[in-house]
């Protein structure tokens, strides 16, 4: 047994390395590729003046604007991802996504009706936030039973999901209304905003807090929801407090959707196919499957956004039309393996 565990741990950090490797490969990446490269040769020097915030050279220049959004794209991705793994474990359902409560299209309501007001940055990011939270509040507030778990917690899965189904239909009707009657030099902006797009994201440190957050939750909570996942019915029975466990994955689901989408936009696939293709590739184990997706999903999105940036160069597309390129058929594969 004590062999057995040991085993568990060591392929565990194994595989976490080996993410968190990629990861940092893929953000050097990122600040190396654009419409003008920067060879590996002058890659130490410039990383070396960016870090101590005196970009001097052409090198440095372009590496410390570079980075700036690789990141944004590194922590959108992981919270999409880390979102994904919470709500499939929420719903009990593998193929659920961060934007199947209809918290990203709050987003968008609130976002879209900035950009058509032509406000300031700030104030867009603001509204697209402040719609997120409106629609997961009126959300728990519609859904709270569902949301106490115990023995009707399958039952409750498929409310809160229609819930959410529901609300998000009536936003949808809501941004069709304001993409019909907005002035045609705000549709462009307002498109890309719903694709998502990453040109411009601003780098703050509140996706950062709200995805360490979230971590620390999903950590401390993954033997429970290794339980959870193997024994629903009789998880009360055996010391884990379902409606806790449930309250807090729907919060911290809720915040990382809201975060993310605040920061790039309505970015579709990272949430649904990152997680499923990690349990494929690493187990079921929560433990491991959490800090994987988040690492997965980061990585994944680092590099979806350099194509998109550099595929068409000068010209950039949303991340979200590389996203559905490569997530589309991903997710169909995925389907029909699930099927077998």
């Amino acid at each position: 047994m004590h062999s057995s565990s040991s085993h568990l741990q060591r392929r565990s950090a194994i595989i976490l390395t080996a993410m968190a490797l990629l990861a940092i490969a893929s953000l050097l990446f990122a600040g190396m590729t654009g419409s003008v490269s920067i060879p590996l040769s002058d890659l130490p020097p410039a990383l070396n003046d960016v870090l101590h915030g005196h970009a001097t050279t052409l090198a440095a220049t372009l590496l410390d604007l570079r980075s700036g959004r690789a990141l944004t794209a590194f922590v959108t991705g992981a919270a999409l991802s880390l979102a994904g793994v919470m709500m499939q474990a929420l719903l009990r359902n593998p193929l659920a996504d961060p934007y199947v409560l209809g918290i990203s299209t709050g987003a968008s309501v609130g976002a879209l009706a900035a950009l058509m007001l032509m406000c300031a940055a700030w104030v867009i990011d603001a509204s697209a936030f402040a719609g997120a939270i409106i629609i997961s509040m009126t959300l728990y507030l519609l859904a709270r039973r569902d949301l106490r778990g115990g023995a009707a917690a399958e039952g409750g899965a498929s409310l809160l999901l229609l819930t959410g189904v529901i609300l998000s239909s009536a936003c949808v009707a809501i941004i069709t209304l304001m993409l019909s009657i907005a002035p045609e030099s705000r549709l462009r902006s307002m498109v890309f905003w719903m694709i998502g797009d990453l040109a411009g994201a601003p780098v703050t440190w509140v996706p950062w807090a709200v995805l360490a957050g979230a971590m620390v939750f999903a950590l401390r909570s993954a033997r429970a929801l290794n339980v959870l996942a193997l024994h629903a019915e009789a998880a009360a029975t055996l010391g884990i407090r379902v409606g806790a466990l449930r309250k807090g994955l729907f919060f911290c689901s809720g915040l990382l959707t809201a975060s993310a989408v605040t920061s790039a936009g309505a970015i579709g696939f990272v949430g649904l196919i990152i997680p499923h293709a990690c349990r494929f590739a690493f187990g079921p184990d929560h433990r491991t499957l959490i800090p994987a997706a988040a690492l997965t999903g980061g990585t994944f999105l680092v590099l979806a956004d350099t194509l998109a940036r550099t595929i068409v160069a000068p010209q950039q597309l949303p991340v979200g039309v590389v996203t559905a390129m490569i997530g589309a058929p991903v997710f169909l594969y995925q389907l029909h393996r699930l099927r077998k």
